[in-house]
Formats: structure tokens, sequence, C-alpha cells
């Protein structure tokens, strides 16, 4: 059976906490990168979302030109001159609405943009003898809401989301408590929804209705 199409970004959300549960136990289990996380979150949201085959993205390329906000304008003047007069986000899990209609290709930048309902940016705590830093988290969170703000002066929007896989064994190489609790506040400030799951705890925020789950 065919899951149903996802229109909304709320519906989009629901479906993200629906794969959720399945995210934590899987990540819990296995070691790996952000890629192959970002492949598991894939799956979870396929399977537990259930997201539509035609409605779901990985590493999409897309292009923003006439950039509007300040963090993108930044990033537009880093490129070689010549090369410059946009920025080119690649969101690591998308939920697109059907007008996307299953084409994630860079040429179609236009519709991926205009489409999207929700975007999800992993970190994992893959580094040896070393820690997911601030600067790490609060890039993504800060890149998503600019990512977000774009799409909004294009007539979209979508829902912004960090999520944090923290599962490594050796705790000295979790996240400390002081660098999660001013992720969880800068995501919070700027709207963008923040998933945790390490091995022992989990949580995800929701900062346009102001609830957090735990355990």
């Amino acid at each position: 059976m065919n899951p149903m199409p996802l229109v909304t970004k709320d519906h989009a959300l629901v479906a993200l906490q629906n794969a959720w549960p399945l995210i934590v136990s899987e990540t819990r289990q296995v070691l790996a990168g952000e890629l192959h996380y970002q492949a598991m979150i894939y799956h979870a949201l396929r399977v537990a979302g259930p997201v539509p085959l035609m409605q779901l993205g990985m590493n999409v390329k897309q292009w923003i030109t006439n950039v509007t906000t300040d963090l993108f304008k930044q990033l537009d003047l880093r490129h070689a001159e010549g090369f410059g007069g946009g920025f080119e986000p690649i969101p690591d899990v998308v939920i697109f609405g059907t007008g996307a209609a299953g084409n994630w290709q860079r040429r179609s930048y236009e519709a991926t943009l205009q489409h999207m309902l929700l975007a999800v940016e992993v970190k994992a705590s893959e580094r040896h003898k070393s820690r997911l830093r601030s600067k790490d988290i609060h890039f993504d969170i800060r890149k998503l809401a600019a990512h977000r703000d774009e799409v909004r002066a294009r007539g979209g929007d979508f829902e912004p989301v960090m999520m944090i896989i923290d599962v490594a064994k050796d705790p000295q190489e979790r996240m400390d408590s002081r660098t999660l609790a001013l992720s969880r506040e800068l995501a919070g400030s700027m709207g963008v929804s923040l998933f945790y799951v390490s091995p022992d705890s989990e949580f995800a925020d929701f900062p346009s209705g102001g609830e957090s789950e735990h355990s």
C-alpha cells in the first residue's frame, strides 16, 4: 500500500516524529559517520513516517540566486571571483511536497525550493578523541534558519530540523552539557526544531509549539 501524500510542513513533521523512535533505536546500535546516519534517517522516514518515495530526497543540491539573508550573503562572498551570484545549500534529508515530482536534480532548484516541507541537517559524534563543538552545531542551525527565510522570501516555507546523533561509546567523545544547552537555546531562538539522541537519552524540541519530549 502506498503512503498517503504529505501536503503541509505539519504533515512532514508528524512523519519525522513517527520515524524518530526507529531512528533512535537503530542509530544507537551502530557507530558510523554522518553520511551513514543520513541513510538510516532516510530509511526510517520511508518505513515509519511513512514518507512516499517521490517526496523524500537526500543531499539535494539547490541553488539560490539573489540571496536575501545575511548568512547566505556572507557565504556567497566566499566564492572565487566570477563564481558568485548565489549560494548552494545541500540539505541532508528533505521531505518535499508533491509538486517537486520526485526530481531532485540541481537544475530543478526552483521546484525543490518552492516545494520543501521539512529539511534535516545531521551532525554525529564520529571524531576520535574529540567531540562535537558549539560552532559545528550552531553553524548548521543558522544555516537552516537562513535557508528557511530564503524559501519564505520566495513564497514557500518548511520546517527546519537540526538532528544530533551523539551515540559515541566514550563519554569524552559526546557533547558536553553546556554545548548541548547552548545549542538548544540557539535553535529555540531561531525557530529550528532540535532532535537529539545519545546512548542513554533522547529528546525532540519544537520551538514553534514550545514543546519538549524527553526520555
